[in-house]
């Protein structure tokens, strides 16, 4: 998305940019995700919300315009909880939100928090029936004595109201936090993923739940690593993928043994010795895996990186992108700060030829796999004016020259970070969360990035 990019609309959490600079922990998003075909988009936020957007369609009188996103509906997905057994609290946070293909007119959506993994149905109601022969209009039943004649009940129209309504609660299936959610390609099951442990759901069950992948030592000082991302290969309902705060990639196939702890592929890029220090593992912990469109290649965030690896070539990634390499000389207060930590996300275009992962500052950051070329933009304000077009940043390392326009890496602002984005299934529009805003932008040009 170079320089022909422009944004189309930008949207606070709730549909708009407020005034204020004051942010509540609840509005903060927590994760983005588009439905397959890309019309609809849903965030969730660490206050339990879910709030969904629809694209609007084309007008007649702009037949080529790209309809722009509109609250579509919001509600509340989790509430707090307290663990009496174990005297913990449990967070209303969303963590991932994942869409179900659409069957019918409806839409089903998984939604967890660190526990509890809940299916909601989204659907439309437009006609409600009238001239019941039991009930009077209010819903009341009627006295059968005074009911002398029999009516056929009509449907009359009435407003568009969207109805979104619990389905299933899976419960109860995981002791430590869920930090993934994957829908199988066979549409009928899905896994969650929290640090030690993969269970593998029915759709239609909730009450019991299948172990597949278990990396609890017997004597928890023998804890090595734990588990960061899991995902269903798009294809093949049989193999999935997860990734370890070690920096490994293990391809797991549920056709060989019911308990998947012996991996097919083992995917792990050996540490050059002469760059190891006291920040190594912390920043050779995965983040985020996803396999592509395609299904051959498999795409990974690290802290300092974004890998895309063969499924074939287990040994090293075939391609390795430096998001902010000029962050290498400030681990150390990075690990004071506790943003060495973070999680950053990462995401393919539709023809899995870009790449796309976050930074600080509100920057984030494309990679184009086939020209090599790669653009850092920003997320912001000024930039969230409709059809304004993002210009390119470019950080420069302390001491280093300046050009007009580039950002000193002395003056980023650590606490404005890209964590979770989205890209349209099929088009060049993405979704980017920053902190308490929602960012939508488009390209409508073929630019140079595409």
């Amino acid at each position: 998305m170079g320089e022909d990019t422009d944004t189309t609309s930008t949207l606070n959490h709730r549909g708009f940019l407020p005034d204020h600079n004051y942010v509540t922990e609840a509005d903060i998003i927590s994760t983005v995700e588009f439905n397959h075909n890309g019309e609809l988009l849903a965030t969730g936020d660490k206050g339990g919300r879910v709030v969904i957007f629809q694209r609007e369609p084309e007008t007649k009188t702009e037949p080529f315009s790209q309809g722009e996103y509109n609250v579509y509906s919001t509600f509340q997905s989790h509430e707090p909880e307290f663990d009496y057994l174990k005297s913990l609290e449990i967070e209303e946070k969303i963590n991932k939100i994942r869409w179900l293909p659409q069957q019918n007119a409806a839409h089903f959506l998984l939604s967890t928090n660190d526990k509890t993994i809940k299916l909601w149905k989204v659907s439309e109601r437009d006609k409600r029936p009238e001239g019941y022969n039991l009930k009077d209009e209010e819903g009341r039943i009627k006295d059968i004595s005074t009911v002398t004649s029999l009516q056929v009940p009509v449907l009359k129209p009435m407003d568009l109201m969207v109805e979104v309504s619990p389905r299933r609660v899976f419960a109860n299936a995981h002791t430590y936090h869920v930090n993934s959610i994957s829908v199988n390609s066979d549409y009928e099951t899905y896994m969650s993923a929290d640090d030690l442990r993969i269970n593998l759901w029915h759709l239609d069950i909730t009450d019991r739940s299948f172990n597949i992948v278990d990396i609890k030592p017997a004597n928890m000082e023998d804890l090595t690593e734990v588990i960061t991302a899991a995902e269903f290969h798009p294809h093949h309902c049989n193999l999935f993928v997860y990734s370890s705060s070690k920096g490994t990639l293990r391809l797991c196939d549920m056709r060989e043994a019911a308990l998947c702890d012996k991996h097919s592929k083992l995917f792990e890029e050996p540490e050059d010795p002469s760059a190891h220090s006291f920040f190594s593992e912390i920043i050779s912990s995965v983040s985020d895996v996803k396999f592509s469109h395609s299904g051959r290649y498999l795409l990974t965030r690290d802290y300092l990186t974004a890998k895309v690896w063969d499924l074939n070539m287990e040994r090293k990634p075939l391609e390795t992108y430096q998001v902010h390499d000029y962050l290498r000389s400030k681990l150390c207060s990075l690990y004071e700060n506790d943003c060495i930590f973070d999680k950053f996300e990462c995401a393919w275009n539709g023809s899995d030829s870009v790449i796309m992962t976050g930074a600080y500052n509100n920057f984030f950051r494309m990679f184009d796999r086939n020209t090599k070329r790669d653009v850092t933009l920003e997320a912001s304000r000024e930039s969230s004016k409709p059809r304004a077009v993002l210009k390119p940043r470019r950080v420069c390392s302390a001491g280093g020259k300046r050009r007009k326009d580039d950002i000193s890496v002395d003056s980023l602002d650590f606490t404005k970070k890209i964590l979770h984005t989205a890209w349209h299934p099929t088009e060049n529009i993405i979704a980017i969360a920053a902190t308490n805003n929602l960012y939508i932008f488009q390209d409508k040009l073929n630019s140079e990035m595409h």
